[in-house]
């Protein structure tokens, strides 16, 4: 029910970025962690709890314009990132092509866009690391965790290129969209479960 109500409220909360409802936003985007820790309070990890905490507040952070906001939303979802590291790496540990793909990625994307960030590039840089490290981590958990890292970081990253100043078509949208994804992919993909046991199943099948 908690996850029918999560992708209702989500839905929403797109729909309220395409039309540039602010007012809409604040009702919608603040609950979308917190109704995802409401279905796994009981059973998640603390880690992945604290990170959907740290989200809830970037979430508030960024609905506020202005620079002091964007890094403040910056700072809360580095301890996102740092929590759900912690909790991935407590499972298992990644592939290692997994961790030097993400890291050569890492790499060419801040080469891309330092000398557009201005005073930014120091925060993106570090703040970019840790999420690409949480996006190489969860490809060991499970494929639905690798599927919502990697959705992080892609929703980030479009963050990132607006902020250098490059403007992607509908990038509100697609942004919300694929954050929203993602926070839905790591959770139902990084607690006991159905979908959880089948995703390590597969991943651990010697067919993969």
């Amino acid at each position: 029910m908690k996850l029918k109500l999560f992708a209702a409220v989500a839905i929403i909360e797109v729909a309220a970025v395409a039309l540039d409802w602010t007012a809409l936003q604040w009702l919608t985007k603040p609950l979308l962690a917190p109704l995802l820790l409401l279905h796994i309070y009981k059973k998640a990890d603390k880690s992945l709890a604290a990170a959907l905490v740290f989200a809830t507040l970037g979430d508030i952070a960024l609905l506020i314009p202005g620079t002091p906001a964007f890094l403040a939303g910056m700072g809360f979802f580095l301890g996102t990132q740092l929590c759900l590291l912690t909790a991935f790496l407590k499972r298992a540990r990644p592939p290692l092509a997994a961790v030097l793909g993400y890291a050569v990625l890492w790499a060419g994307v801040n080469a891309l866009l330092w000398s557009r960030l201005g005073d930014l590039w120091v925060p993106v840089l570090v703040y970019s690391l840790a999420l690409t490290a949480m996006a190489a981590a969860a490809t060991g958990v499970s494929r639905r965790t690798a599927a919502g890292g990697a959705l992080f970081l892609l929703s980030d990253l479009m963050i990132g290129a607006g902020a250098a100043g490059i403007e992607l078509p509908a990038a509100g949208v697609l942004v919300m969209t694929t954050y929203a994804a993602a926070l839905a992919l790591i959770v139902t993909g990084s607690v006991p479960g159905p979908a959880h046991r089948l995703d390590s199943h597969e991943m651990s099948s010697p067919a993969r």
